[in-house]
């Protein structure tokens, strides 16, 4: 075997059994600081370098003088070399510590700001990603506090609304018992009517809950709009002959969508009694279905005399019930048709939106078509 074969191999094999030995080392310290992680990192191919030096030299029989200056080398590099991976542990240490403190604000309700000091490629990814994540629960804490805020609104006006007609009914039937009712068979339609209303309202308060909490079950199927625009205003027709306003209603072509017929006749009908409600006697409410950019589109045309511009935003929020132009009538519920209306419209993969329009204003339900 020749020399230089001898000297090659004697430099790998000690190159590589520092290298294993570093290898050990490095994984020991994988939970220990980011710093003395790469502080051993870049020191174990340092002293892979000098174990091969150091024996290749040992092997070639150089002279004291010749192998004490190779030594002294290897040391004098050696020490650099620790140095440089000192200074290159702290300054990458240094910005996990920056990233560290800034992400802590994440953690207490603040916004996250990226350090400013220069960073690693991973590290500027990771503050990148930070920064985004801190937008997101900005916008979850504010939707979370426009939530929380509904609902206590929710809660007031519902109790308000509940107080009402069970003070009626609690004295309507004090008043069967005790034997002063003047006209028995009024109380008792009036009676039914008050525990109607209160049966519809727990009724819309229980759809709301199965579509906040996600548990709305759907059972799709191919709907015409035609026949549903044809029934919605068949149903709603009483209401709208009460209230002295008149329907209309159209449904281009033979326009179809995939949705639950029940939660989407539900929708609808919400729409045209909201309509009638806040429709003045002798307006007109008007109801059409009509293909837009390969959707359907479901509106519903009212004269309540428009919305002001600052409601606009609110109109489908939980029991939103408007302002003095558009002031809730005595039977308008607890405002939460309109809510239901776009819980179904998104369920469906749809949206909602109102506009005002004239004398009036105008809300379009957007559904994807059958195709």
């Amino acid at each position: 075997m020749s020399d230089q074969i001898q000297i090659v191999l004697i430099a790998a094999g000690s190159t590589g059994a520092v290298g294993l030995v570093g290898m050990v080392i490095v994984r020991l310290l994988r939970r220990a600081p980011l710093r003395l992680s790469i502080q051993a990192s870049a020191a174990v191919p340092v002293l892979a370098i000098v174990a091969g030096t150091l024996a290749s030299a040992e092997a070639m029989f150089l002279s004291q003088h010749d192998l004490g200056v190779v030594v002294m080398v290897c040391i004098i590099a050696g020490i650099v070399a620790f140095a440089f991976s000192w200074l290159l542990g702290r300054q990458v240490a240094s910005g996990s510590t920056a990233l560290r403190q800034a992400a802590r604000s994440l953690g207490d309700a603040g916004q996250f700001r990226a350090p400013a000091l220069p960073l690693a490629a991973e590290f500027a990814a990771l503050s990148g990603e930070l920064a985004d994540t801190s937008a997101k629960l900005a916008k979850s804490r504010a939707r979370e506090r426009a939530l929380e805020q509904s609902r206590r609104q929710l809660v007031a006006w519902v109790s308000h609304d509940l107080r009402t007609p069970l003070a009626g009914l609690r004295a309507m039937a004090e008043a069967l018992e005790d034997g002063l009712a003047a006209d028995p068979p009024r109380y008792h339609k009036q009676m039914r009517a008050e525990a109607e209303r209160l049966a519809a309202m727990v009724d819309d308060l229980f759809e709301l809950s199965r579509i906040h909490s996600g548990t709305l079950q759907l059972a799709p199927d191919k709907i015409a709009l035609d026949d549903l625009v044809s029934d919605v205003l068949a149903s709603t027709e009483a209401l709208a002959r009460e209230r002295g306003v008149r329907l209309a209603g159209r449904a281009a072509g033979q326009l179809a969508v995939r949705a639950d017929p029940r939660e989407l006749s539900r929708a609808l009908t919400n729409l045209l009694a909201n309509g009638i409600r806040h429709t003045p006697p002798g307006g007109c409410v008007y109801v059409e279905a009509r293909p837009q950019d390969g959707d359907a589109l479901l509106a519903v045309a009212d004269g309540c005399g428009g919305i002001p511009d600052a409601d606009l935003p609110h109109v489908f929020d939980l029991a939103w019930r408007g302002t003095a132009a558009r002031s809730p009538a005595p039977d308008s519920g607890a405002g939460l048709g309109l809510a239901i209306v776009r819980g179904v419209a998104e369920a469906h993969h749809g949206s909602v939106r109102v506009m005002n329009t004239g004398a009036g204003c105008c809300f379009e339900m957007r559904l994807p078509a059958w195709s």
